[in-house]
C-alpha cells in the first residue's frame, strides 16, 4: 500500500514538471505584449570631432591697479573722494596741510626778488666801471695816466663782470628754490594718475599722511585680465593671441578673452607656468571668480541634443532602438556641455539608433512601429 503512495506521488511531480515545461516553452515561442510605440523619429549615433579644452579656475583682476601715496608728511587736510567713486586723470583726490609750504614759496619768491635787485645794481656798477676804464684808457693814451692807474681801472671793472655773473647765478639759484617749493606744494594735492573706480581708501580727513604710506588704490575698469596657473604640460603649446572661453558664474557672463601674455619659467613647486587673459571691461569687477576654457586640440565623441537625454530620478538616459525594433532604456554618463548639445561619454556605440524626437512617446521594452527614421 505504502508503495502504490509512493509510485503516486512521483507519478503527480513528474506531470507537474512536464506542465512547467510547456509553459515555459509557449512563453519563448508566444509573442511578448509589448507597448505599441509610434510617432517618434530615429537618429543614428555618430562620432563627431569637437575641440578639446584644458580647464582652470582664477579670480578677475584689474589690468592696471595703482596705488597712490603721499610724497610728504602733512596732515590730510580734504578727502574728496571715496570707495566706488569714478574719478578722471588728473583730478583732485585729497589735499594735505600746505601751510609750511606756502611760507616756503613766499621766501623763495622774496629771495628771488631780492637776487633780481642785485644784478640790476650789479649791471649798473659794470656799466659804470667799464665807462671809467674807458676815460683812463684815453688818459692814458694822452700821457696823462700812469699805466698803474689803468690797470686798476681796468681790474674794477673786471671784478664788477664777475660780480654782475655771481648775481645772475643767485638769481638762478632763488629761481630753482622757488621752483622745488612749488613742487613740494604740488605733491599736497594727490591727484588721480589715472582714469579709474577708486577700490581702495586707508586714510580719512584729519589723518596724518606718511611718505610712501599707500592711501588710495585706484583701478582701471575699462578692461581687467586673469592670471592663471597652466600645467607644465601645455609648456610652449600656447601663444599670444590665442582665444579662450571664460564663464563668469556670478555675474552669469561668458566671455571671449585672449591670452595677452605667456610667462615660460615652471614653477618647480607647483609645475605651472603663468598665462595672462586679457578681457573687456564691462559688467566686471575684480575679485570674481572665473572659470577659464582654453583649446588644446581636437577629440573625437558623441554629441547628443539635450530633449533626448531622460532623468529618471538619479539615472540619466537615453531611449535606444535595437534590431527588433524594441525600444530600450540606456543609461549613459554624460560629460561636458557643448552648446545645445551634451557629450556622451559612455553607455553608446558608434551606429546605434536613439530616439531624437517623440521622446515623450518611448516606452522602455516597447515596440516600435513603421520604419525606422520616421
Amino acid at each position: 500500500m505504502k508503495t502504490n503512495m509512493n509510485i503516486y506521488m512521483i507519478a503527480c511531480l513528474v506531470l507537474l514538471l512536464l506542465a512547467g515545461c510547456r509553459d515555459k516553452t509557449a512563453t519563448e515561442k508566444g509573442a511578448v505584449n509589448r507597448p505599441q510605440v509610434r510617432g517618434v523619429e530615429l537618429a543614428e549615433v555618430a562620432a563627431t570631432e569637437v575641440d578639446e579644452y584644458y580647464e582652470t579656475s582664477a579670480t578677475v583682476k584689474a589690468r592696471a591697479e595703482t596705488v597712490v601715496a603721499a610724497r610728504m608728511m602733512g596732515m590730510v587736510m580734504s578727502l574728496r573722494v571715496r570707495e566706488g567713486d569714478r574719478v578722471e586723470a588728473g583730478q583732485l583726490l585729497l589735499a594735505l596741510d600746505d601751510r609750511d609750504v606756502r611760507q616756503k614759496i613766499a621766501a623763495a619768491e622774496a629771495a628771488v626778488a631780492e637776487a633780481e635787485n642785485g644784478v640790476a645794481a650789479a649791471g649798473k656798477q659794470k656799466e659804470l666801471t667799464r665807462i671809467t676804464h674807458d676815460r683812463f684808457k684815453n688818459l692814458f693814451d694822452g700821457k696823462a695816466l700812469t699805466g698803474q692807474e689803468l690797470d686798476e681801472a681796468r681790474t674794477r671793472m673786471e671784478v664788477a663782470g664777475l660780480e654782475y655773473d655771481r648775481c645772475l647765478e643767485t638769481v638762478k639759484r632763488g629761481q630753482a628754490g622757488l621752483a622745488e617749493a612749488r613742487v613740494y606744494q604740488d605733491f599736497t594735492r594727490l591727484t588721480a594718475p589715472v582714469a579709474g573706480l577708486v577700490t581702495g581708501k586707508r586714510i580719512e580727513a584729519g589723518g596724518m599722511a606718511m611718505p610712501g604710506a599707500p592711501l588710495l588704490t585706484i583701478e582701471d575698469n575699462s578692461s581687467y585680465r586673469l592670471d592663471l596657473a597652466v600645467n607644465e604640460t601645455l609648456a610652449g603649446k600656447l601663444k599670444v593671441g590665442l582665444p579662450v572661453m571664460v564663464d563668469i558664474p556670478a555675474a552669469a557672463m561668458s566671455l571671449a578673452g585672449t591670452i595677452s601674455d605667456v610667462v615660460p619659467a615652471v614653477d618647480p613647486a607647483t609645475r605651472s607656468f603663468l598665462v595672462k587673459v586679457a578681457l573687456p571691461g564691462a559688467g566686471l569687477q575684480s575679485g570674481l571668480h572665473a572659470r577659464v576654457r582654453i583649446p588644446v586640440g581636437i577629440r573625437s565623441t558623441v554629441l547628443l541634443p539635450r530633449s533626448v537625454i531622460v532623468e529618471k530620478g538619479q539615472l540619466t538616459g537615453v531611449y535606444v532602438v535595437g534590431r527588433e525594433n524594441i525600444i530600450t532604456y540606456r543609461l549613459v554618463r554624460l560629460g561636458k556641455p557643448h552648446g545645445e548639445n551634451m557629450e556622451i561619454l559612455s553607455g553608446l556605440r558608434a551606429g546605434e539608433q536613439v530616439i531624437v524626437a517623440g521622446v515623450e512617446r518611448a516606452v522602455d521594452g516597447g515596440l516600435l512601429q513603421g520604419e525606422k527614421g520616421q
